[in-house]
C-alpha cells in the first residue's frame, strides 16, 4: 500500500516502513506525527483527493531533528574586488512511517 503526503509544500510517496527527511516540524523526538493523504494506493484500487482524501491517514514517528548538507552561495563581481560566501543548513526532521489508514 502507498500513498502521498504532503509536508512543507512538498510531496512524498511512502509506504509503512520508509524513513522521510522532511522540512523542521515542531515536535519532539518519538513523538507521533500525522500527514494529510493526497492519493492513496492499496492492491487494486487508487483514490485521489480533492484536494485531500476524507478518511485517509498517515502516521508516522519522529526518529531524529537533523540538518540537511551544507550548500555554499558564492557570488563574485569581476574587476570589482567584490566577494561574498555564505553557507547554509537546512534543518530537517526524520521520520519514520508506522502506519496508512484508508
Amino acid at each position: 500500500m502507498h500513498a502521498v503526503i504532503e509536508t512543507g509544500s512538498k510531496q512524498y510517496r511512502v509506504q509503512v516502513g520508509d524513513q522521510i527527511s522532511i522540512e523542521k516540524l515542531e515536535s519532539e523526538k518519538g513523538s507521533k506525527v500525522t500527514f494529510p493523504v493526497l492519493m492513496i494506493e492499496n492492491g487494486e484500487a487508487v483514490h485521489v483527493g480533492k484536494p485531500h482524501v476524507t478518511g485517509a491517514q498517515v502516521t508516522g514517528e519522529i526518529l531524529d531533528q537533523d540538518k540537511g548538507p551544507k550548500l555554499i552561495a558564492y557570488t563574485y563581481r569581476r574587476r570589482k574586488g567584490s566577494e561574498r560566501k555564505v553557507g547554509h543548513r537546512q534543518p530537517l526532521t526524520i521520520v519514520k512511517i508506522t502506519d496508512i489508514k484508508n
